[in-house]
């Protein structure tokens, strides 16, 4: 097919979300073509590297069926397996919580969904950046000019389909890490309080490094900046940094609709992180899978787009309900002094915290 289209499907980002909502589409027969400005796709790390094991996905997920054809995360993209988590106050004292899950080689899983969706029939225009979209007609920079019946946002918070066509405005925390050759701790830690205004800082271990970094909310920093916060932080740990890196997390949860015209939204750009814990990366690939197979049955048999939004609230509505909840309560609690966090958190708090960081009822009736 020429590269111009017209196509089935184009997807404006081809990250976790874009590329999962492709490899779906191009199973049920479709053409897709993903459009994406960097070369290679999940260069340079985007920062958080934490997903659940499929195992773990299965009980924190139930409603998301057939996880283990939608999460196919290979070896060679895994650095390290954990068993544990860590909640970090503000004294040190830590909560250690059971927690089945998987630090990934970021880059090396999102190409492992380049070449998972390149299988199924789907193709990469890379190096490109869109300028703008309307009707059916996706214009890049330089002057190009692609069609497509049905055109997807994969784009992250900053995707330009969702700035072009939709007002709603999310709660974007910014973030920045590093990757530290150095081995801190054989466990997941997440460290509240001072330390990260209204978010949290995390200690990713991996193979041989360690992901480090934090993301705060603006307006309960103070007059502080965000990058004070992560050097006061980082440099609590040991070691040679061999990147740095920044970016933004919409933690606000979902927008109020993913579908417009033959439009739609998925991942970062439809708000689908957990504000919670910060989960995207399998949250995104939740809502790619659905957006793809719908999309060829709207194509195919004439199923209407907003089917997506019913079928994401099926899976994932109680999730993200009990995650912005939790989110809300904490952004109240984390305003408190540090000294009254270290004693409310503790043994008799222990499980309500982790039901609040695992998306559950944290009242297991509320």
């Amino acid at each position: 097919m020429p590269e111009d289209g017209p196509w089935d499907v184009i997807i404006v980002g081809g990250g976790p979300a874009g590329s999962t909502t492709a490899r779906y589409a191009a199973e049920g027969g479709l053409s897709v073509l993903v459009v994406d400005g960097r070369n290679p796709i999940g260069s340079p790390p985007p920062g958080g590297e934490l997903v659940p094991t499929n195992e773990e996905m299965s009980r924190l997920c139930p409603d998301v069926p057939e996880i283990d054809d939608l999460f196919r995360t290979p070896e060679h993209a895994i650095s390290r397996i954990t068993d544990k988590m860590k909640i970090v106050t503000p004294s040190g004292k830590s909560l250690e919580y059971e927690f089945g899950g998987m630090v990934l080689d970021r880059v090396a899983h999102d190409e492992a969904l380049v070449e998972l969706a390149s299988s199924a029939g789907v193709e990469y225009l890379l190096d490109s950046w869109v300028e703008n979209v309307d009707g059916s007609t996706v214009l890049l920079r330089g002057g190009k000019r692609l069609e497509g019946r049905v055109i997807v946002g994969a784009g992250g918070h900053n995707d330009p389909i969702r700035k072009l066509h939709w007002e709603e405005e999310s709660l974007n925390i910014p973030v920045k890490f590093v990757l530290m050759e150095a081995s801190s701790s054989e466990s997941v830690e997440l460290h509240f309080g001072s330390v990260a205004p209204g978010g949290y800082a995390w200690v990713f271990p991996k193979e041989g490094q360690t992901n480090i970094g934090l993301g705060i909310q603006r307006k309960m920093a103070g007059s502080r900046s965000l990058n004070q916060y992560a050097e006061d932080f980082i440099s609590r740990f040991e070691g040679e940094v061999s990147f740095r890196g920044a970016g933004s997390l919409p933690m606000s949860g979902t927008i109020k609709s993913f579908v417009k015209d033959n439009y739609l939204l998925v991942g970062d750009a439809a708000g689908m992180v957990l504000p919670s814990n910060g989960a995207g990366i399998t949250i995104a690939m939740i809502g790619g899978r659905i957006a793809g197979q719908v999309i060829v049955e709207h194509l195919r048999e004439g199923l209407p787009l907003v089917d997506y939004e019913i079928r994401w609230e099926e899976q994932m509505g109680e999730v993200m309900r009990n995650s912005k909840r939790a989110f809300r309560i904490g952004s109240l609690v984390f305003k408190l002094p540090d000294w009254i966090l270290n004693v409310g958190f503790n043994r008799f708090t222990k499980g309500i915290i982790w039901r609040a960081v695992t998306c559950r009822k944290m009242f297991w009736l509320v």
